[in-house]
């Protein structure tokens, strides 16, 4: 097989970006789209050709590989029935929303020997900026990730752990490590879910990651800061500033190396299901970003009350 039949779960803003790189990619053919509401399928296909298709089995047989970027609370089922139909799959984050069904749905994707693939592609933009190269584990992360509520109300259906905070949740698993223990205070604003929240990673050697979230602020802020033996790395994702007192060089401008995350993730993907190149997020770690946000929902609900 030298090209990939890709089909797209899902016609919202992500769907359509999905559709936009299965289209233009030299490793895949477009097949479709599904959505319930086959008027917004439509409107991707008009662009980027395909059929709609009436229902998620139709797109199936039609397809090698699907791409989920449905709302998160449809993921898990998505992901399962895809995997069952021997399909590749790749799901925008969240995995799924318990960490139970997370390992479940990578052990189906192992079983069936096809590839699943999670979009925490910022692991690519860390990747390029050089964070993975550093030698030294860091023994502290405070993470912002905050802005107003989102237009439209998207991933409404989810708490902003599920939505924004994940990003920074499975950032620090790939850092730190695995094994953190997770505290969390939440407050709702404008939704249902909780809109606003702060998290705490403890690990049993005193390692410590502190991670806010929101969609209920009033301006914009994405910054990190990295503290490691040799120093402090920050670094505001806005203005593209660092302060780097390491030894380790860090670069934040990777637009020349990666102009388009979301393209290289979605290429990776399809080279991955060709065989030509293993995942460079797979399932298997981005469960546990997923048992990392199931803690902070859980304690973030209890502090609400």
């Amino acid at each position: 097989m030298t090209s990939l039949r890709v089909g797209v779960i899902g016609a919202g803003v992500f769907g359509g970006h999905h559709a936009g790189k299965a289209a233009a990619s030299d490793h895949a053919v477009f097949a479709g789209v599904y959505d319930p509401h086959p008027s917004r399928a439509a409107a991707i296909v008009e662009k980027h050709g395909g059929a709609v298709f009436d229902d998620e089995q139709s797109l199936h047989a039609a397809c090698d590989a699907v791409i989920v970027a449905c709302p998160a609370s449809y993921h898990e089922a998505s992901v399962r029935a895809a995997l069952e139909a021997g399909l590749h799959v790749l799901v925008e984050k969240p995995l799924s929303l318990s960490h139970a069904s997370a390992d479940a749905l990578v052990n189906l994707a192992e079983e069936k020997g096809r590839v699943i693939q999670v979009g925490h592609q910022e692991r690519l933009v860390l990747a390029a900026m050089g964070f993975f190269d550093i030698e030294e584990t860091p023994i502290e992360i405070e993470a912002v990730r905050e802005g107003p509520p989102a237009p439209g109300g998207r991933a409404g259906d989810v708490s902003v752990i599920w939505d924004l905070m994940i990003h920074d949740l499975d950032m620090a698993a790939k850092l730190m490590g695995d094994g953190a223990e997770v505290s969390a205070r939440g407050e709702k604003h404008h939704s249902d879910h909780i809109d606003e929240a702060s998290a705490q990673l403890a690990y049993e050697d005193g390692r410590f990651a502190s991670i806010r979230a929101s969609r209920a602020a009033a301006n914009r802020n994405r910054s990190m800061a990295v503290t490691y033996p040799s120093g402090k790395i920050t670094v505001d994702f806005l203005t593209r500033q660092v302060v780097n007192s390491t030894r380790h060089p860090i670069r934040v401008d990777v637009s020349d190396e990666l102009p388009d995350p979301l393209g290289a993730a979605d290429e990776a993907f399809f080279g991955a299901c060709l065989g030509l190149a293993d995942t460079p997020i797979p399932g298997r770690v981005a469960a546990e970003a997923v048992r990392l946000a199931e803690g902070a929902e859980e304690s973030a609900l209890k502090s609400i009350g």
